[in-house]
């Protein structure tokens, strides 16, 4: 997968919220701050009197923040992959990122995946790879040293894979079988996303070049790409690789329920939480949820706490780093959403640390049996490790 760019880099966090309303207000105190400049967090790429002209899925409004009314609209509010299955709001506006990465918006469509892994030093603990089908923040894999993302697809229409030209072909003439850009990255997917993977190459990750065995069993490999589409459609929320039994948008239930509700009140929004491991019972301010298995409270991607990053950013006081007074605009109320987004990722850990054994086995299949070599593997054309150029009908004169 040759195109391997770097993911969306703000410089400043306050236009990501954990719910669109906050990040409302947020604008809405930008527009009536005295001073734009400090509640932009100004940096030398982004100043409140530059004209800047970037075009984030349609949208582009060139105007210099200093210029605009008090009353200026809001700009469209977009999902946004902050950290894995951590997913937030972003405010969409060239004029705030300092590192929009349009290639990656461009590239956005139904059928679009981004991977993230460790590029920048070696592995160590959880799944070596990571999943999600909304745009990617740099450090989106652990919230730190990682930031290369790995799109699917090279454009929106999904017609271009970001594979090697000839693999695929390769692999269907030697599995006697049709397959896909999804079948072969499920298959990655299935291969390196749990943490057996990191322990089984632990020498080899130390030259930070992530490798995947691909094997010439074309029934092994089936086994693998199934467990590995499961996993994508888990950590997508499912948004992707909907198959038979998979309702999209929406994962099985698990295990873990609301037993007591978090007040939603002002006074009584949460400052802190705490899982008692005995009772299997995580708590958020007053409320409880239960149970929860230690292995998914303690769920991590080389040192990221997947369960205790997400409810810190959800706490009274937030989480990260403070880059303006914008910040210290939070939600007023612990809203049902973070609930029900608090469940389903403790639903979707429940069945990632279930298929972990079989994940494994099958990897140790895979090492044991006969794999294809880096030689027989088509060669990188010239180009394609850079990201697509946009298309002509979106090019402008300035």
């Amino acid at each position: 997968m040759p195109w391997q760019h770097s993911g969306v880099e703000l410089k400043r966090t306050w236009p990501i919220g954990e719910e669109k309303e906050t990040l409302e207000r947020r604008w809405d105190g930008l527009l009536k701050s005295q001073n734009r400049g400090i509640a932009l967090r100004a940096t030398d790429d982004r100043q409140v009197s530059r004209t800047y002209r970037v075009s984030l899925m349609g949208y582009q409004n060139s105007t210099p923040i200093d210029q605009l009314q008090t009353d200026e609209p809001m700009p469209p509010i977009r999902r946004y992959a902050l950290r894995f299955l951590d997913r937030q709001y972003l405010i969409a506006d060239g004029r705030l990122i300092s590192r929009p990465r349009p290639s990656l918006w461009e590239s956005l469509g139904e059928r679009q995946l981004f991977l993230s892994s460790l590029f920048s030093e070696p592995h160590h603990s959880g799944p070596a790879l990571a999943a999600t089908s909304d745009i990617p923040d740099r450090h989106h894999f652990r919230g730190r040293g990682s930031k290369d993302i790995v799109p699917l697809y090279r454009n929106s229409e999904s017609l271009e894979p970001n594979v090697l030209p000839g693999l695929i072909e390769m692999l269907g003439i030697s599995f006697s079988n049709s397959i896909t850009p999804e079948d072969l990255t499920a298959y990655f997917y299935g291969i390196m996303a749990h943490p057996e993977y990191p322990r089984r190459f632990y020498e080899e990750l130390d030259t930070r070049q992530v490798r995947v065995p691909i094997t010439k069993d074309a029934a092994l490999f089936e086994k693998i790409r199934s467990v590995g589409a499961r996993l994508l459609w888990l950590h997508t929320y499912g948004q992707r690789y909907v198959q038979t039994g998979q309702v999209r948008g929406q994962v099985p239930n698990g295990k873990a329920k609301g037993i007591k509700a978090v007040p939603q009140t002002e006074e009584d929004y949460p400052k802190s939480f705490h899982f008692e491991a005995n009772s299997k019972t995580l708590h958020i301010g007053e409320g409880q949820f239960n149970p929860v298995e230690p292995e998914v409270f303690e769920f991590e991607v080389s040192g990221l706490k997947v369960v205790q990053s997400w409810l810190r950013y959800r706490m009274k006081a937030g989480a990260g780093k403070k880059s303006s007074p914008l910040d210290d605009i939070r939600p007023t109320v612990w809203r049902a959403e973070f609930n029900t987004e608090l469940l389903e990722m403790l639903w979707v850990l429940e069945e990632t640390v279930a298929l972990y054994p079989e994940q494994a086995e099958l990897l140790e299949a895979v090492v044991a049996g006969e794999c294809f070599t880096a030689g027989e593997l088509p060669d990188v054309p010239e180009g394609m490790r850079k990201p697509p150029k946009p298309p002509v009908a979106e090019a402008k004169l300035l």
